[in-house]
Protein backbone atom coordinates (compact mmCIF):
# COMPACT_ATOMS: atom_id res chain seq x y z
CA UNK A 1 0.00 0.00 0.00
CA UNK A 2 1.22 3.86 -0.83
CA UNK A 3 1.81 6.33 1.33
CA UNK A 4 -1.30 8.08 0.03
CA UNK A 5 -3.56 5.00 0.16
CA UNK A 6 -2.16 4.13 3.82
CA UNK A 7 -2.49 7.10 4.90
CA UNK A 8 -5.90 7.84 3.32
CA UNK A 9 -7.36 4.50 5.47
CA UNK A 10 -6.31 5.82 8.49
CA UNK A 11 -7.97 9.06 8.49
CA UNK A 12 -11.13 7.61 7.14
CA UNK A 13 -11.14 5.50 9.91
CA UNK A 14 -10.16 8.36 12.27
CA UNK A 15 -12.69 11.12 11.28
CA UNK A 16 -15.78 9.21 9.92
CA UNK A 17 -15.23 9.63 6.44
CA UNK A 18 -18.47 7.55 5.16
CA UNK A 19 -17.29 4.74 3.23
CA UNK A 20 -16.51 0.71 4.04
CA UNK A 21 -13.73 -1.38 4.78
CA UNK A 22 -12.48 -2.61 1.24
CA UNK A 23 -13.31 1.72 -0.18
CA UNK A 24 -9.90 1.36 -1.69
CA UNK A 25 -11.21 -1.41 -3.79
CA UNK A 26 -13.26 -1.06 -6.74
CA UNK A 27 -16.21 -1.63 -4.96
CA UNK A 28 -18.57 1.52 -4.65
CA UNK A 29 -19.77 2.70 -1.09
CA UNK A 30 -22.61 5.06 -0.50
CA UNK A 31 -21.85 8.93 -0.24
CA UNK A 32 -22.84 11.01 2.75
CA UNK A 33 -25.94 12.96 0.91
CA UNK A 34 -27.56 9.63 -0.63
CA UNK A 35 -25.57 9.34 -3.82
CA UNK A 36 -26.15 6.06 -6.01
CA UNK A 37 -23.08 3.52 -6.20
CA UNK A 38 -23.23 4.42 -10.11
CA UNK A 39 -22.18 8.37 -9.03
CA UNK A 40 -18.92 6.31 -7.22
CA UNK A 41 -17.34 6.17 -9.89
CA UNK A 42 -17.29 9.46 -11.21
CA UNK A 43 -14.40 11.03 -12.07
CA UNK A 44 -13.74 14.28 -10.01
CA UNK A 45 -13.43 17.64 -11.77
CA UNK A 46 -12.06 21.04 -11.44
CA UNK A 47 -14.03 21.68 -8.55
CA UNK A 48 -13.04 19.14 -6.40
CA UNK A 49 -9.40 19.56 -7.11
CA UNK A 50 -9.84 23.48 -6.59
CA UNK A 51 -11.73 22.42 -3.07
CA UNK A 52 -8.93 20.18 -1.98
CA UNK A 53 -7.01 23.12 -2.47
CA UNK A 54 -8.88 25.32 -0.87
CA UNK A 55 -9.02 22.50 2.44
CA UNK A 56 -5.14 22.04 2.19
CA UNK A 57 -4.62 25.87 3.43
CA UNK A 58 -6.38 25.49 6.60
CA UNK A 59 -4.61 21.68 7.48
CA UNK A 60 -1.14 23.45 6.66
CA UNK A 61 -2.03 25.93 9.31
CA UNK A 62 -3.09 23.67 11.96
CA UNK A 63 -0.12 21.73 11.48
CA UNK A 64 2.27 24.50 10.90
CA UNK A 65 0.98 26.41 13.95
CA UNK A 66 2.22 23.80 16.13
CA UNK A 67 5.67 23.94 15.41
CA UNK A 68 6.10 27.76 14.10
CA UNK A 69 7.01 29.41 17.51
CA UNK A 70 10.25 26.91 17.72
CA UNK A 71 12.34 29.89 16.42
CA UNK A 72 10.57 32.53 17.18
CA UNK A 73 10.55 32.22 21.49
CA UNK A 74 13.21 34.49 21.38
CA UNK A 75 12.06 37.29 20.43
CA UNK A 76 8.32 36.33 22.21
CA UNK A 77 10.56 36.10 24.89
CA UNK A 78 12.38 39.60 24.32
CA UNK A 79 9.03 41.61 23.56
CA UNK A 80 6.68 39.67 26.50
CA UNK A 81 8.99 38.75 29.08
CA UNK A 82 6.95 35.18 30.34
CA UNK A 83 8.57 32.95 32.55
CA UNK A 84 10.02 29.85 32.61
CA UNK A 85 6.37 27.64 32.94
CA UNK A 86 4.36 30.63 30.74
CA UNK A 87 6.87 30.33 27.99
CA UNK A 88 6.35 26.43 28.06
CA UNK A 89 2.72 26.80 28.00
CA UNK A 90 2.83 29.33 25.44
CA UNK A 91 4.33 26.54 23.03
CA UNK A 92 2.27 23.54 23.89
CA UNK A 93 -1.12 24.41 25.03
CA UNK A 94 -2.18 24.93 21.72
CA UNK A 95 -1.54 20.88 20.68
CA UNK A 96 -2.81 20.15 23.85
CA UNK A 97 -5.89 21.76 22.82
CA UNK A 98 -5.90 20.37 19.51
CA UNK A 99 -5.18 16.71 20.81
CA UNK A 100 -7.99 16.96 23.46
CA UNK A 101 -10.62 17.61 21.32
CA UNK A 102 -9.99 16.46 18.28
CA UNK A 103 -12.49 13.08 18.46
CA UNK A 104 -14.72 15.26 20.10
CA UNK A 105 -15.05 17.61 17.33
CA UNK A 106 -14.94 14.87 14.87
CA UNK A 107 -18.67 13.67 16.59
CA UNK A 108 -19.97 17.04 16.80
CA UNK A 109 -19.31 18.40 12.91
CA UNK A 110 -21.11 14.13 12.43
CA UNK A 111 -24.26 15.78 14.35
CA UNK A 112 -24.44 19.47 13.09
CA UNK A 113 -22.63 19.61 10.11
CA UNK A 114 -18.95 19.14 8.82
CA UNK A 115 -19.09 22.65 6.44
CA UNK A 116 -20.69 24.64 9.08
CA UNK A 117 -18.22 23.48 11.63
CA UNK A 118 -15.28 24.02 9.14
CA UNK A 119 -16.31 27.56 8.29
CA UNK A 120 -16.67 28.68 12.18
CA UNK A 121 -13.30 26.82 13.01
CA UNK A 122 -12.04 28.93 10.15
CA UNK A 123 -13.28 32.01 11.55
CA UNK A 124 -12.26 31.72 15.50
CA UNK A 125 -8.75 30.10 14.10
CA UNK A 126 -8.40 33.83 12.33
CA UNK A 127 -9.10 35.79 15.53
CA UNK A 128 -7.18 33.66 17.58
CA UNK A 129 -4.24 34.48 15.20
CA UNK A 130 -4.69 38.05 14.95
CA UNK A 131 -5.52 37.89 18.89
CA UNK A 132 -2.24 36.28 19.43
CA UNK A 133 -0.30 38.64 16.90
CA UNK A 134 -0.92 41.62 19.05
CA UNK A 135 -0.73 40.14 22.61
CA UNK A 136 0.20 42.70 24.98
CA UNK A 137 1.14 39.66 27.66
CA UNK A 138 2.19 36.21 28.00
CA UNK A 139 -1.24 35.41 29.40
CA UNK A 140 -3.03 36.72 26.57
CA UNK A 141 -0.40 34.86 24.07
CA UNK A 142 -1.55 31.90 25.87
CA UNK A 143 -5.08 32.15 26.45
CA UNK A 144 -4.96 33.04 22.29
CA UNK A 145 -2.85 30.07 21.69
CA UNK A 146 -5.85 28.26 23.60
CA UNK A 147 -8.38 29.74 21.47
CA UNK A 148 -6.18 28.69 18.08
CA UNK A 149 -6.15 25.05 19.54
CA UNK A 150 -10.10 24.58 19.79
CA UNK A 151 -10.59 25.75 16.56
CA UNK A 152 -7.62 23.66 15.00
CA UNK A 153 -9.62 20.67 16.55
CA UNK A 154 -12.72 21.56 14.08
CA UNK A 155 -10.73 22.01 10.98
CA UNK A 156 -8.90 18.63 10.79
CA UNK A 157 -11.97 15.91 11.03
CA UNK A 158 -14.49 18.43 9.19
CA UNK A 159 -12.14 19.12 6.30
CA UNK A 160 -11.62 15.85 5.44
CA UNK A 161 -14.97 15.00 6.10
CA UNK A 162 -15.81 17.49 3.06
CA UNK A 163 -13.37 16.00 0.86
CA UNK A 164 -15.26 13.20 0.66
CA UNK A 165 -18.20 14.32 -1.06
CA UNK A 166 -15.92 16.21 -3.79
CA UNK A 167 -14.46 12.55 -4.44
CA UNK A 168 -16.99 10.53 -4.54
CA UNK A 169 -14.98 7.94 -6.30
CA UNK A 170 -13.10 5.53 -4.08
CA UNK A 171 -9.46 5.45 -5.62
CA UNK A 172 -9.99 9.57 -6.38
CA UNK A 173 -10.81 9.48 -2.56
CA UNK A 174 -8.00 7.94 -0.94
CA UNK A 175 -5.61 9.85 -3.49
CA UNK A 176 -7.30 12.79 -2.17
CA UNK A 177 -6.95 12.28 1.50
CA UNK A 178 -3.19 10.84 0.99
CA UNK A 179 -2.32 14.41 -0.27
CA UNK A 180 -4.64 15.55 3.00
CA UNK A 181 -2.47 13.69 5.83
CA UNK A 182 0.51 14.32 3.65
CA UNK A 183 0.10 18.39 3.75
CA UNK A 184 -0.68 17.82 7.14
CA UNK A 185 2.56 15.91 8.25
CA UNK A 186 4.93 18.34 5.88
CA UNK A 187 3.35 21.47 8.01
CA UNK A 188 5.25 20.37 11.24
CA UNK A 189 8.55 20.17 9.03
CA UNK A 190 8.09 23.51 7.66
CA UNK A 191 6.55 25.25 10.23
CA UNK A 192 10.10 26.48 11.88
CA UNK A 193 11.53 27.25 8.68
CA UNK A 194 8.99 29.45 7.63
CA UNK A 195 8.77 31.09 11.27
CA UNK A 196 12.38 32.28 10.51
CA UNK A 197 12.13 33.47 7.18
CA UNK A 198 9.04 35.94 8.45
CA UNK A 199 11.14 36.99 11.28
CA UNK A 200 14.71 38.15 9.43
CA UNK A 201 12.29 40.99 8.13
CA UNK A 202 8.80 41.38 10.85
CA UNK A 203 8.59 41.25 14.20
CA UNK A 204 7.34 38.03 16.26
CA UNK A 205 3.63 38.52 15.54
CA UNK A 206 4.12 37.90 11.82
CA UNK A 207 4.06 34.41 12.48
CA UNK A 208 0.26 34.63 13.36
CA UNK A 209 -0.65 37.33 10.60
CA UNK A 210 0.39 34.84 7.99
CA UNK A 211 -2.63 32.79 9.06
CA UNK A 212 -4.94 35.60 8.29
CA UNK A 213 -4.72 35.63 4.26
CA UNK A 214 -5.19 31.78 4.14
CA UNK A 215 -8.18 32.29 6.18
CA UNK A 216 -9.59 34.75 4.40
CA UNK A 217 -9.25 32.90 1.04
CA UNK A 218 -10.87 29.73 2.60
CA UNK A 219 -14.00 31.46 4.16
CA UNK A 220 -14.70 33.26 1.09
CA UNK A 221 -14.54 30.51 -1.57
CA UNK A 222 -15.39 27.21 1.08
CA UNK A 223 -18.69 28.05 0.62
CA UNK A 224 -18.34 27.97 -3.47
CA UNK A 225 -17.08 24.77 -4.18
CA UNK A 226 -17.27 22.86 -0.71
CA UNK A 227 -20.90 21.98 0.35
CA UNK A 228 -22.81 20.23 3.75
CA UNK A 229 -21.56 16.59 4.90
CA UNK A 230 -23.59 15.25 7.81
CA UNK A 231 -23.06 11.58 8.84
CA UNK A 232 -26.67 9.38 9.18
CA UNK A 233 -25.66 7.62 12.23
CA UNK A 234 -23.92 10.41 14.10
CA UNK A 235 -22.18 9.12 17.42
CA UNK A 236 -22.53 10.55 20.99
CA UNK A 237 -19.65 12.32 22.64
CA UNK A 238 -19.28 12.01 26.10
CA UNK A 239 -18.93 15.56 27.32
CA UNK A 240 -17.65 14.54 30.67
CA UNK A 241 -14.49 12.28 29.16
CA UNK A 242 -13.33 15.26 27.36
CA UNK A 243 -13.69 17.76 29.93
CA UNK A 244 -12.00 15.15 32.67
CA UNK A 245 -9.53 14.23 29.96
CA UNK A 246 -8.28 17.94 28.79
CA UNK A 247 -8.27 19.16 32.45
CA UNK A 248 -6.08 16.09 33.88
CA UNK A 249 -3.80 16.82 31.68
CA UNK A 250 -3.27 20.23 31.59
CA UNK A 251 -3.07 20.03 35.59
CA UNK A 252 -0.99 17.88 35.43
CA UNK A 253 1.39 19.07 33.30
CA UNK A 254 1.18 22.45 35.24
CA UNK A 255 2.51 20.52 38.36
CA UNK A 256 5.55 19.07 36.24
CA UNK A 257 6.25 22.93 34.72
CA UNK A 258 6.08 24.86 37.98
CA UNK A 259 7.88 22.14 39.92
CA UNK A 260 11.10 22.13 37.40
CA UNK A 261 11.23 26.07 36.89
CA UNK A 262 10.22 27.18 40.45
CA UNK A 263 10.67 23.84 42.83
CA UNK A 264 8.72 22.27 45.06
CA UNK A 265 6.01 24.06 46.84
CA UNK A 266 2.19 22.61 47.98
CA UNK A 267 0.46 24.41 45.10
CA UNK A 268 1.81 22.83 42.14
CA UNK A 269 2.32 19.54 43.63
CA UNK A 270 -1.62 19.42 44.69
CA UNK A 271 -2.42 20.52 41.21
CA UNK A 272 -0.41 17.88 39.46
CA UNK A 273 -1.83 14.91 41.88
CA UNK A 274 -5.10 16.20 41.21
CA UNK A 275 -4.72 16.25 37.55
CA UNK A 276 -3.21 12.51 37.84
CA UNK A 277 -6.46 11.35 39.82
CA UNK A 278 -8.90 12.96 37.06
CA UNK A 279 -6.71 11.04 34.57
CA UNK A 280 -7.08 8.11 36.32
CA UNK A 281 -10.78 8.21 36.85
CA UNK A 282 -10.79 9.02 32.99
CA UNK A 283 -9.16 5.97 32.06
CA UNK A 284 -12.02 4.24 34.39
CA UNK A 285 -14.55 5.81 33.19
CA UNK A 286 -14.24 4.85 29.60
CA UNK A 287 -14.08 1.00 30.75
CA UNK A 288 -17.85 1.45 31.46
CA UNK A 289 -18.94 3.66 28.44
CA UNK A 290 -21.01 2.38 25.70
CA UNK A 291 -18.69 4.43 23.28
CA UNK A 292 -15.75 5.48 25.16
CA UNK A 293 -13.86 8.67 23.77
CA UNK A 294 -10.86 6.14 23.56
CA UNK A 295 -11.00 2.88 23.84
CA UNK A 296 -8.06 1.50 26.62
CA UNK A 297 -8.66 -2.05 25.89
CA UNK A 298 -6.91 -1.87 22.13
CA UNK A 299 -3.94 -1.40 24.46
CA UNK A 300 -3.99 -5.56 25.22
CA UNK A 301 -2.57 -5.71 21.46
CA UNK A 302 1.51 -5.49 22.18
CA UNK A 303 1.87 -4.27 17.99
CA UNK A 304 -1.24 -1.58 18.67
CA UNK A 305 0.89 -0.27 22.17
CA UNK A 306 4.05 0.05 20.27
CA UNK A 307 2.32 1.98 16.87
CA UNK A 308 0.55 4.10 19.73
CA UNK A 309 3.73 4.93 21.43
CA UNK A 310 6.14 5.56 18.33
CA UNK A 311 3.17 8.09 17.59
CA UNK A 312 3.87 9.76 20.17
CA UNK A 313 7.24 9.51 21.79
CA UNK A 314 8.86 10.42 18.52
CA UNK A 315 6.80 13.84 18.21
CA UNK A 316 8.05 14.99 21.76
CA UNK A 317 11.14 14.25 21.17
CA UNK A 318 11.22 16.34 17.72
CA UNK A 319 9.12 19.09 19.10
CA UNK A 320 11.35 19.46 22.41
CA UNK A 321 14.52 19.26 20.54
CA UNK A 322 13.32 22.03 17.52
CA UNK A 323 12.40 24.76 20.44
CA UNK A 324 15.81 23.77 22.42
CA UNK A 325 17.71 24.33 19.31
CA UNK A 326 16.15 27.06 18.60
CA UNK A 327 17.56 29.06 21.47
CA UNK A 328 20.45 27.41 21.47
CA UNK A 329 21.26 28.63 17.85
CA UNK A 330 19.94 32.05 18.85
CA UNK A 331 20.54 33.06 22.62
CA UNK A 332 23.75 30.78 22.90
CA UNK A 333 25.80 30.67 19.53
CA UNK A 334 24.02 34.29 18.48
CA UNK A 335 23.12 33.07 14.97
CA UNK A 336 20.56 35.56 13.10
CA UNK A 337 17.08 33.84 13.19
CA UNK A 338 16.90 33.77 8.79
CA UNK A 339 20.55 32.00 9.51
CA UNK A 340 18.95 29.63 12.44
CA UNK A 341 15.60 28.72 9.86
CA UNK A 342 18.09 27.86 6.93
CA UNK A 343 20.06 25.49 8.90
CA UNK A 344 16.84 23.43 9.82
CA UNK A 345 16.49 22.97 6.27
CA UNK A 346 18.29 19.63 5.90
CA UNK A 347 16.48 18.05 8.69
CA UNK A 348 12.95 19.40 7.25
CA UNK A 349 13.49 18.04 3.71
CA UNK A 350 15.09 14.17 4.84
CA UNK A 351 11.87 14.45 7.25
CA UNK A 352 9.37 15.09 4.01
CA UNK A 353 11.10 12.58 2.08
CA UNK A 354 11.58 10.22 4.26
CA UNK A 355 7.35 10.33 4.61
CA UNK A 356 7.25 10.00 0.60
CA UNK A 357 9.69 6.86 0.23
CA UNK A 358 8.72 4.91 3.91
CA UNK A 359 5.68 2.82 2.22
CA UNK A 360 7.66 2.12 -0.62
CA UNK A 361 10.53 0.34 1.25
CA UNK A 362 7.81 -0.64 4.08
CA UNK A 363 7.01 -3.15 0.80
CA UNK A 364 10.71 -4.72 1.04
CA UNK A 365 11.08 -4.88 4.48
CA UNK A 366 8.33 -5.11 6.89
CA UNK A 367 6.77 -2.48 9.16
CA UNK A 368 8.58 -4.73 12.26
CA UNK A 369 11.86 -3.78 10.63
CA UNK A 370 10.89 -0.12 9.62
CA UNK A 371 9.84 0.22 13.46
CA UNK A 372 13.05 -0.68 14.66
CA UNK A 373 15.30 1.62 11.83
CA UNK A 374 12.70 4.23 13.33
CA UNK A 375 13.70 4.44 16.65
CA UNK A 376 17.20 3.48 16.30
CA UNK A 377 17.56 6.39 14.07
CA UNK A 378 16.42 9.50 16.05
CA UNK A 379 18.45 7.76 19.49
CA UNK A 380 21.31 7.61 17.33
CA UNK A 381 20.35 11.23 15.71
CA UNK A 382 19.68 12.89 19.66
CA UNK A 383 23.18 12.04 20.66
CA UNK A 384 24.44 14.19 17.87
CA UNK A 385 23.83 17.18 19.97
CA UNK A 386 25.98 16.07 22.86
CA UNK A 387 28.79 17.79 21.40
CA UNK A 388 27.56 20.78 20.80
CA UNK A 389 28.89 23.95 23.03
CA UNK A 390 28.55 27.02 23.65
CA UNK A 391 31.17 27.81 21.42
CA UNK A 392 29.90 26.15 18.80
CA UNK A 393 27.95 22.95 17.02
CA UNK A 394 25.87 24.06 14.37
CA UNK A 395 27.71 20.87 12.63
CA UNK A 396 26.26 18.52 14.76
CA UNK A 397 23.09 20.34 15.27
CA UNK A 398 22.82 19.74 11.00
CA UNK A 399 23.77 16.00 11.49
CA UNK A 400 21.18 15.38 13.88
CA UNK A 401 18.36 16.98 12.38
CA UNK A 402 19.63 14.73 9.35
CA UNK A 403 19.44 11.83 11.34
CA UNK A 404 16.78 11.58 13.24
CA UNK A 405 14.75 13.05 10.23
CA UNK A 406 14.83 9.64 9.32
CA UNK A 407 13.37 8.31 12.01
CA UNK A 408 10.80 10.98 12.16
CA UNK A 409 9.54 10.44 8.73
CA UNK A 410 9.21 6.57 9.14
CA UNK A 411 7.10 7.61 12.29
CA UNK A 412 4.49 9.94 10.52
CA UNK A 413 4.31 7.56 6.78
CA UNK A 414 3.48 3.98 9.07
CA UNK A 415 2.18 5.00 12.58
CA UNK A 416 -1.15 5.02 12.13
CA UNK A 417 -1.81 2.43 9.49
CA UNK A 418 0.07 -0.66 11.90
CA UNK A 419 -2.38 0.92 14.66
CA UNK A 420 -4.94 0.39 12.57
CA UNK A 421 -3.79 -3.02 11.05
CA UNK A 422 -3.56 -4.37 14.46
CA UNK A 423 -6.82 -4.31 15.68
CA UNK A 424 -10.05 -6.01 14.19
CA UNK A 425 -11.82 -4.25 11.52
CA UNK A 426 -14.56 -3.33 13.76
CA UNK A 427 -12.28 -1.31 16.12
CA UNK A 428 -10.56 -0.04 13.31
CA UNK A 429 -11.87 3.74 14.15
CA UNK A 430 -10.56 3.62 17.98
CA UNK A 431 -7.40 2.69 16.77
CA UNK A 432 -6.98 5.48 14.34
CA UNK A 433 -7.99 7.89 16.80
CA UNK A 434 -5.51 7.31 19.22
CA UNK A 435 -3.17 7.00 17.01
CA UNK A 436 -4.02 10.31 15.17
CA UNK A 437 -4.22 12.20 18.30
CA UNK A 438 -1.12 10.38 19.95
CA UNK A 439 1.06 13.00 17.48
CA UNK A 440 -0.68 16.04 18.35
CA UNK A 441 -0.26 15.25 22.94
CA UNK A 442 3.60 13.73 21.60
CA UNK A 443 3.91 16.92 19.63
CA UNK A 444 3.01 19.15 23.21
CA UNK A 445 4.24 16.48 25.85
CA UNK A 446 7.33 16.80 24.33
CA UNK A 447 8.15 20.56 25.14
CA UNK A 448 6.03 20.10 28.12
CA UNK A 449 8.10 17.27 30.12
CA UNK A 450 11.37 17.65 27.93
CA UNK A 451 11.31 21.27 28.21
CA UNK A 452 10.94 21.16 31.96
CA UNK A 453 13.75 19.09 32.06
CA UNK A 454 15.84 21.60 30.59
CA UNK A 455 14.24 24.24 32.45
CA UNK A 456 15.22 22.26 35.76
CA UNK A 457 19.12 21.80 35.00
CA UNK A 458 19.22 25.19 34.05
CA UNK A 459 17.89 26.38 37.80
CA UNK A 460 19.99 24.59 39.31
CA UNK A 461 23.15 24.39 37.03
CA UNK A 462 22.42 28.43 36.20
CA UNK A 463 23.70 31.65 37.66
CA UNK A 464 20.33 31.81 39.75
CA UNK A 465 19.44 35.22 38.63
CA UNK A 466 16.40 34.52 36.53
CA UNK A 467 14.66 30.93 35.73
CA UNK A 468 15.67 30.98 31.85
CA UNK A 469 18.11 31.68 29.60
CA UNK A 470 16.45 34.90 27.78
CA UNK A 471 15.65 36.11 30.75
CA UNK A 472 18.88 36.01 32.13
CA UNK A 473 20.28 37.73 29.15
CA UNK A 474 18.37 40.56 29.35
CA UNK A 475 19.33 41.31 32.66
CA UNK A 476 21.25 44.59 32.71
CA UNK A 477 25.44 44.64 33.63
CA UNK A 478 25.44 40.94 32.87
CA UNK A 479 29.30 40.20 32.84
CA UNK A 480 30.59 37.89 30.81
CA UNK A 481 31.40 35.53 33.22
CA UNK A 482 27.63 34.70 34.06
CA UNK A 483 26.79 35.04 30.37
CA UNK A 484 29.20 32.06 29.84
CA UNK A 485 27.86 30.18 32.99
CA UNK A 486 23.86 30.63 31.70
CA UNK A 487 24.88 29.04 27.84
CA UNK A 488 26.82 26.00 29.78
CA UNK A 489 23.51 25.67 32.18
CA UNK A 490 21.28 25.86 28.80
CA UNK A 491 23.38 23.39 26.75
CA UNK A 492 23.53 21.38 29.38
CA UNK A 493 19.71 21.27 29.96
CA UNK A 494 19.52 20.44 26.28
CA UNK A 495 22.06 17.52 26.72
CA UNK A 496 19.94 16.20 28.80
CA UNK A 497 17.00 16.34 27.16
CA UNK A 498 18.54 15.02 24.32
CA UNK A 499 19.96 11.99 26.53
CA UNK A 500 16.75 11.01 27.90
CA UNK A 501 14.76 11.12 24.47
CA UNK A 502 17.83 9.48 23.16
CA UNK A 503 17.34 6.70 25.64
CA UNK A 504 13.95 6.34 25.56
CA UNK A 505 13.72 5.32 21.44
CA UNK A 506 16.20 2.75 22.49
CA UNK A 507 14.10 1.06 24.70
CA UNK A 508 11.21 1.54 22.28
CA UNK A 509 13.64 0.00 19.65
CA UNK A 510 14.16 -2.89 21.39
CA UNK A 511 10.22 -3.12 21.99
CA UNK A 512 9.32 -3.00 18.80
CA UNK A 513 12.35 -5.80 18.06
CA UNK A 514 10.75 -8.27 20.52
CA UNK A 515 7.08 -7.43 20.24
CA UNK A 516 6.27 -6.92 16.80
CA UNK A 517 6.28 -10.62 14.36
CA UNK A 518 8.65 -10.98 11.93
CA UNK A 519 6.38 -11.61 8.94
CA UNK A 520 4.42 -7.81 9.64
CA UNK A 521 1.15 -9.57 9.29
CA UNK A 522 -0.69 -8.97 12.63
CA UNK A 523 -3.18 -11.67 14.07
CA UNK A 524 -5.91 -9.61 13.06
CA UNK A 525 -4.50 -8.75 9.60
CA UNK A 526 -4.48 -12.69 9.30
CA UNK A 527 -8.28 -12.77 10.91
CA UNK A 528 -9.69 -9.87 8.31
CA UNK A 529 -8.13 -11.55 5.47
CA UNK A 530 -9.26 -15.26 6.16
CA UNK A 531 -13.04 -13.24 6.61
CA UNK A 532 -12.62 -11.27 3.29
CA UNK A 533 -11.68 -14.71 1.00
CA UNK A 534 -14.56 -16.66 2.52
CA UNK A 535 -17.08 -14.07 1.83
CA UNK A 536 -15.59 -10.89 0.19
CA UNK A 537 -15.01 -7.49 0.83
CA UNK A 538 -17.87 -6.04 3.01
CA UNK A 539 -19.89 -3.36 1.58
Amino acid sequence: MSTLAARARVWVHLLGVPTARGWLSNAASPTVDGMSQQHAHQRPGLRAWLGLLVVLGPVLLVSMDGSILFLAMPRVSQALTPTADQALWILDIYGFAVGSLLIAFGGIGDRYGRLRLLMIGATVFGIGSAAAAFAPSAELLIASRVVMGVAGATLLPSALAVLSELFVDPRRRAQAIGIFAAAFSAGFAIGPVLGGVLLERFWWGSVFLINLPVIAMFLVLAPILLREVRSTRPGRVDALSVVTSAVGMLLTIYGVKHTAAEGLSAVPVVVGVAGLVLLGWFVRRQRHLEQPLMDFTLFRDRVFTVAIITGLLPLAAWSAAAYLAGIYLQSVLGLPVLRAALLALPGAAVLIITCVVTPFVVDRIGKRAALIICHFSIAVGLLFLLPTTITGGIGWYVASTAVAGVGYGISFAVVADTAVAAVPADRAGSAGAIAETSNEIGNALGIALLGSLAALVFRLQGPDLAPTLDETLQLPELTPDLVEVAGTAFVTGLHAAAAVASLLHVGLGILALRWIPRSGTTPSDAAVASEERQVGPKA
